[in-house]
């Protein structure tokens, strides 16, 4: 499944996409980020406050991401 996020500002936290866009609570989203589940621009990124800003991808499971402006 593709999702598009539209930044409001210059970036969004990787956390916060993933609340935002599946619905997760803050906790799961760091529990994910940290046991190395979550791909940003195909690598894996252990940092829940990686800043994410147009054209990265985020993956996670069968989701893609794309971050626009």
């Amino acid at each position: 499944m593709e999702e598009t996020l539209i930044l409001k500002g210059e970036y969004i936290k990787l956390d916060q996409t993933l609340k935002v866009i599946l619905g997760m609570s803050g906790g799961e989203a760091k529990d994910r980020i940290l046991a190395g589940e979550v791909l940003v621009n195909g690598e894996v990124d252990t940092r829940r406050g990686k800043k994410l800003r147009e054209g990265d991808r985020v993956s996670f499971e069968d989701v893609e991401i794309f971050v626009k402006r």
